[in-house]
C-alpha cells in the first residue's frame, strides 16, 4: 500500500522498516522540546495521509526499556483525517537516558479498522469467562 508523506522539516526521515518482516516503521526525532510539566516532546517532522479506513498506531521502541521514559497516551493515534505533523510525547522519571534528535524515538504502524456500529441488546452470550475481570484467568 501506498500512503503520502510529507516532510515538514529538512532533517525528516521518511520512515521506514529496519528488517523484513517487521510490523513497525521506525520514526526519527528531528526536534525536541520540554512541555511545561517537562515532558520531552519529540517532533518528527513528517506529515501523513493515512487512507479513510485506516489507522496509524504510534508505539515506543523496545529500546525505551533502556530509558526512564514511557510514551505518555500508551499508544498514540493517527486518524485519517489528521494532517498534522506527527509529535511523540515521553514522561521521564529520571534525567538519565532519554531520547534525544536523530534518534528513533517510536515506531508507527498503520493498519485497517472496522466500522463498529452498536447494537444494544438486553443480554448477551454465555462464555466460560463470564463477566471476570482482572486477575481472572489466573496470576
Amino acid at each position: 500500500m501506498k500512503v503520502k508523506i510529507k516532510k515538514l522539516h529538512e532533517d525528516a526521515v521518511i520512515p521506514s522498516y529496519s528488517k523484513a518482516g517487521d510490523a513497525g516503521m521506525d520514526l526519527y526525532s528531528v526536534r525536541m522540546d520540554r512541555d511545561r510539566k517537562g515532558n520531552h516532546v519529540h517532533y518528527i517532522g513528517i506529515a501523513v495521509e493515512i487512507p479513510e479506513g485506516y489507522v496509524g498506531l504510534l508505539y515506543p521502541r523496545s529500546s525505551i526499556s533502556k530509558t526512564s521514559c514511557f510514551l505518555r497516551n500508551s499508544v498514540g493515534v493517527i486518524d485519517s483525517g489528521y494532517r498534522g505533523e506527527i509529535i511523540v510525547k515521553f514522561h521521564c522519571n529520571t534525567n538519565l537516558y532519554s531520547y534525544s534528535v536523530g534518534d528513533r524515538v517510536a515506531q508507527l504502524i498503520i493498519m485497517p479498522y472496522p466500522q463498529i456500529e452498536f447494537e444494544e441488546a438486553q443480554e448477551l452470550s454465555d462464555t466460560d469467562r463470564g463477566d471476570g475481570g482482572f486477575g481472572s484467568t489466573g496470576s
